[in-house]
């Protein structure tokens, strides 16, 4: 489905990824594991056209994407939850929704049987479908984030550290939205610091360390791998 080849990255003059090669097959949950700072980020940012590669290239459903604009490439069916959420605060649960299919011609013509998806996903957002997002606690804007990129009826679903600032039992409630997600035939790429769910949850893992992959196999893998342990499971 995804396929990235040897590509490199730059803010400026500043280099953030190194020949970075990776691939996702469609129906996998694939995780990208490393500690701040590593690249893991700029890799969805480029994946999105937030950011464009000086070499390499990025492949979609066997198009290659890495010239597209960002709208394009969610046209394609690529969709990211960004880090921090970015709702739009004094707009309702449901407007934000709505907003996740408004411009995709597909997505928006089952704006209807997309909120109901979302909603069975996310029982709580029905009983705050009229509140302003601002005004939901951390965990609920984490779960209007992922539905209104639902709605776009994505192909790939992309998270940027979708457990960032959350409670150790809204963390679990997270991962086990985004198996849901994959089980329903989503396929997920996941960027985030826990290393030990992450790596429990995804089919294949990827570790990146200062802009380059160091390590790649399948999930369960790598927990008992030594350097994932010292490096990252305090092991």
């Amino acid at each position: 489905m995804l396929t990235l080849e040897q590509i490199d990255v730059y803010y400026g003059n500043i280099q953030a990824l190194w020949r970075v090669s990776l691939g996702v097959e469609g129906g996998e949950v694939i995780a990208i594991v490393g500690s701040n700072g590593a690249g893991k980020s700029t890799i969805l940012r480029s994946i999105t056209g937030l950011i464009k590669p000086r070499k390499g290239s990025i492949t979609f459903d066997s198009r290659r994407i890495d010239a597209l604009g960002p709208d394009e490439i969610v046209r394609r069916g690529v969709s990211m939850v960004p880090e921090g959420r970015e709702l739009f605060p004094r707009m309702t649960v449901l407007e934000n929704l709505e907003l996740g299919a408004a411009y995709i011609d597909r997505a928006y013509a089952q704006t209807a049987e997309s909120q109901e998806w979302v909603l069975s996903l996310f029982p709580v957002l029905q009983e705050r479908a009229k509140q302003q997002a601002g005004t939901l606690s951390g965990g609920e804007q984490q779960m209007l984030a992922i539905g209104r990129s639902l709605m776009s009826r994505p192909k790939l679903l992309m998270l940027d550290e979708p457990s960032l600032g959350l409670a150790p039992l809204l963390v679990a409630g997270v991962f086990r939205t985004v198996q849901q997600i994959n089980q329903e035939g989503v396929t997920v790429l996941l960027v985030e610091q826990n290393v030990r769910q992450s790596l429990t949850l995804a089919h294949r893992a990827y570790v990146l360390e200062n802009g380059r992959i160091v390590m790649e196999g399948k999930g369960k893998e790598l927990i008992a791998d030594k350097h994932v342990k010292e490096a990252y499971l305090g092991l």
